[in-house]
C-alpha cells in the first residue's frame, strides 16, 4: 500500500512557544495547526490514541520510534453494539509528531496511517528526534506549539509561526465540549439489564462497551444534562462520568449536576476526567500537571502493597489534601510522583480512578472496577 513515505512532497515544521524548532518530513494534510504539545509513552494503540477525545486540542508526540506497522481499520468500522470500533468517530488530535513511519503489515488494515491523516485533514511531522522533544517537555512542561505542513521549498520562518502562536488561544481557553460532547441523549439498550446514565464529556467508546458487555443499558447524556430518575420507562440505577479534554474546573455545569442530591444518591464511577469532576463536586481542588501522564504503562499503588499497570491520558490531577472533610478517602496513588490515582467514599457509593480500567489501548488489570460498579448498580435496580 503506498504511503506518503514514497515521496518528499511535503515538509513539516514544529515550533514551540519557547522558540524551540523541529523540522522534518510532512505527513497528512498540508496546513497550519496550533495546539498543546504533549507526549505519550505507549508502544502500541496509535489508532485508539489518535481517536481519543481527551487529546482534543493537542499535538501528540509518540515516543515509540516507528508507527504504522499495523495500519488502520476500515473507515466507519463498527462493533456489534453499533459503536465505532475505535474511540470516537474521527481523529481528535490537532497534529502528530513521530520519529518514523512504516508501511502496514496486518490482515485487517485498509489504509496506512499517513493516508488516514490525509483523509481526515490532520497534519503531522516525521523525522523528529522525539527523545529530545520529550526530554524538553519533561523539563519545560507542556507548551503551546504550531505545526506547519507545507511544500518542501516553502518553509515558514520562526517569526511567521510565532505570530500564529501569539494569535491562537491557550489550551485552557477553548470550548472542547462543543466539539466532543453529544448534543442530545441516546439510549443503548441491553434487555433485562439495569440502566446507567453517562455524563458524556468526550467519553471513549471502549468505556461504553465495557458497560454494555456487562449487561448494562447506557443512557448517554450531554455533559451538562440533568441526570433523570427514569428514561423511556427505565429506572436510572447508576451514574458514570468518563474521560474528556480540557480543564475540569471549566465544567461547572457537570460539577453542579454531580453535586445535586439526587445524583449523589446513585452508585457512581468516575474515570479520568470523571475522577477529577467528582472531586470538584465534593469541594476538592484540581491542578495542572507539569507534563501529564499519557501512555499504557502507568503504575498505581494501593495501601496494602498491591500495584496495577493502567492506561492513562490526563494533564490534570486532584489535590488529595483538598478532600479532607469531603467524605472521600484516597484509594490509590502514583508511586512515581505521588499523585492521587483513585478515591472512594466511606458509604461505598462512589468509586473513582484516574487511570482507564477499560484498557484500550493498554492493560486491562483494573477491569474489576467495572465489575464492582455494575454490582452496586444491580443492587439498586
Amino acid at each position: 500500500m503506498p504511503t506518503r513515505a514514497d515521496d518528499d512532497a511535503l515538509a513539516g515544521t514544529l515550533l514551540l512557544e519557547d522558540g524551540t524548532r523541529f523540522d522534518g518530513r510532512g505527513l497528512g494534510r498540508a496546513g497550519r495547526r496550533v495546539g498543546e504539545v504533549v507526549f505519550t509513552t505507549g508502544m502500541v494503540g496509535y489508532p485508539e490514541s489518535l481517536t481519543d477525545p481527551s487529546f482534543r486540542g493537542q499535538i501528540l508526540t509518540f515516543t515509540y520510534p516507528l508507527l504504522g506497522n499495523y495500519g488502520v481499520p476500515p473507515a466507519n468500522a463498527r462493533d456489534p453494539n453499533g459503536l465505532p470500533l475505535l474511540e470516537s468517530e474521527e481523529l481528535q488530535v490537532r497534529g502528530v509528531v513521530v520519529r518514523g513511519t512504516t508501511r502496514p503489515h496486518h490482515f485487517g488494515s485498509q489504509r496506512s496511517l499517513e493516508d488516514w491523516l490525509t483523509e481526515e485533514g490532520v497534519g503531522g511531522i516525521a523525522g523528529v528526534d522525539t527523545r529530545r522533544l520529550t526530554e524538553h517537555l519533561r523539563s519545560r512542561g507542556v507548551v503551546k506549539g504550531v505545526l506547519d505542513v507545507h511544500a518542501i521549498d516553502d518553509r515558514p520562518s520562526d517569526e511567521e509561526l510565532g505570530r500564529t502562536l501569539a494569535r491562537a488561544p491557550a489550551y485552557d481557553e477553548e470550548d472542547y465540549m462543543a466539539q466532543v460532547a453529544p448534543k442530545s441523549p441516546t439510549l443503548l439498550r441491553r434487555e433485562g439489564g439495569p440502566t446507567v446514565a453517562v455524563l458524556d464529556c468526550g467519553i471513549k467508546t471502549s468505556i461504553l462497551r465495557s458497560l454494555l458487555d456487562r449487561g448494562v443499558s447506557v443512557l448517554r447524556l450531554p455533559f451538562d444534562h440533568e441526570v433523570p430518575a427514569r428514561w423511556d420507562g427505565r429506572k436510572v440505577s447508576g451514574l458514570l462520568v468518563g474521560n474528556g479534554p480540557g480543564d475540569p474546573a471549566d465544567l461547572s455545569a457537570t460539577v453542579e449536576e454531580l453535586a445535586r442530591a439526587s445524583s449523589r444518591e446513585l452508585p457512581t464511577l468516575g474515570i479520568c476526567l470523571g475522577h477529577q469532576l467528582l472531586a470538584l463536586a465534593r469541594g476538592g481542588r484540581t491542578y495542572k500537571l507539569k507534563y501529564g501522564h499519557r501512555g499504557q504503562n502507568k503504575t498505581i499503588g494501593f495501601a496494602d502493597g498491591r500495584a496495577l499497570i493502567v492506561s492513562e491520558n490526563h494533564g490534570y490531577a486532584v489535590d488529595p489534601h483538598s478532600l479532607k472533610g469531603s467524605g472521600l478517602e484516597p484509594w490509590a496513588t502514583n508511586p512515581d510522583d505521588g499523585t492521587l490515582e483513585g478515591f472512594r467514599d466511606r458509604s461505598g457509593r462512589v468509586l473513582a480512578l484516574q487511570g482507564h480500567p477499560e484498557g484500550h489501548p493498554g492493560p486491562q488489570e483494573a477491569g474489576f472496577v467495572f465489575d464492582r460498579f455494575v454490582s452496586k448498580v444491580r443492587r439498586r435496580a
